[in-house]
């Protein structure tokens, strides 16, 4: 017999479980076959591990069902384990990609945002480049949570290049894992909207979700991954071509980066545009080119941008 722990880590338990348990019993119910036990957040299951993950798939179902449409009765969950929940007037549009900590919708917002979605479906190595703030890396790493909820890949594993802490790396308080993970920080802050902290921290020890710099790759194939290098700008050909072929099984790789932003001590040792240039004529690779139009920061970022676009090409000189 299996043990499973289940943490109800997304919603307030009472949401779920309904006034005196009802909703629960309902559930329970239908698994006769399986012995579970429940305690506030967490719920025990003991059984078959094929019955286990339906128990599981139903939970996750009744909690995404809950958070998005604020309400769970008893009908709600005859209709699960019917064959489906019921269709909601008003319910959510396609552009939904996950929900994310305490219901938050995440979406893909602009144009090329549903384009990165679309050739995500299309090919299993996208190159996403453009401006700060357009959205490219947050609309990536949300792809890879939603893959990794549908099962259709085990991990996701997520990685920059350590270039801007180069030399003052050493100078940080701390182990390694201590000095690199500030430059991690913005990875760790999209999965933190996406993933509610006690199951993301789970994640992370069990090896689900991996962060880590671009260094650690080396010798690794990445099976059953979505696997995304952030700030790819900061890279050189050769990296590029380490991080690449590392691609494994059922993998999905999503390279993003601002040519505009280049860190390295001399910008001509970038090989992101080279790169995407080689491959792009390769079946199976896509491209997608994100704007100003798509920066959905502060309003002045922008004009910021293009401020900087205008001057860097001597326009405004």
């Amino acid at each position: 017999m299996n043990e499973k722990l289940i943490l109800i880590d997304r919603i307030d338990p009472v949401e779920l479980y309904g006034v005196n348990n009802h909703l629960y019993a309902r559930l329970a119910a239908h698994f006769s076959k399986l012995k579970i036990v429940a305690r506030g957040d967490r719920i025990k299951v003991f059984g078959e591990p094929g019955e286990i993950e339906d128990f599981e798939n139903k939970l996750a179902q009744l909690i995404d069902y809950r958070l998005r449409s604020g309400r769970l009765t008893v009908d709600d969950v005859d209709h699960l384990l019917a064959g489906g929940l019921p269709e909601q007037p008003g319910d959510l549009p396609p552009d939904v990609l996950v929900y994310g900590t305490d219901g938050r919708i995440i979406r893909a917002r602009t144009a090329n945002q549903r384009k990165l979605v679309t050739a995500c479906e299309e090919n299993d190595l996208l190159f996403a480049v453009g401006p700060a703030g357009s959205g490219k890396t947050y609309t990536a790493i949300a792809l890879a949570v939603r893959a990794l909820k549908d099962r259709r890949v085990k991990r996701i594993v997520l990685t920059r290049p350590a270039v801007e802490a180069g030399e003052r790396l050493g100078f940080l308080p701390g182990d390694m894992k201590e000095k690199l993970d500030p430059y991690l920080q913005p990875l760790y802050d999209a999965l933190h909207d996406m993933i509610p902290s006690k199951r993301l921290e789970k994640f992370i020890d069990d090896g689900t979700v991996q962060i880590a710099p671009l260094a650690y790759m080396r010798g690794r194939t990445l099976d059953n991954a979505c696997a995304i290098l952030d700030e790819a700008q900061n890279t050189t050909v050769g990296q590029l071509k380490m991080f690449l072929t590392r691609m494994g099984h059922n993998a999905k790789f999503i390279v993003t980066g601002d040519v505009t932003q280049i860190d390295l001590p001399r910008r001509a040792d970038s090989g992101l545009s080279r790169v995407i240039s080689w491959l792009q004529p390769v079946k199976g690779i896509g491209l997608v080119t994100f704007d100003r139009r798509d920066i959905i920061r502060h309003a002045l970022v922008k004009e910021i941008v293009k401020e900087f676009e205008k001057n860097e090409n001597g326009e405004g000189s």
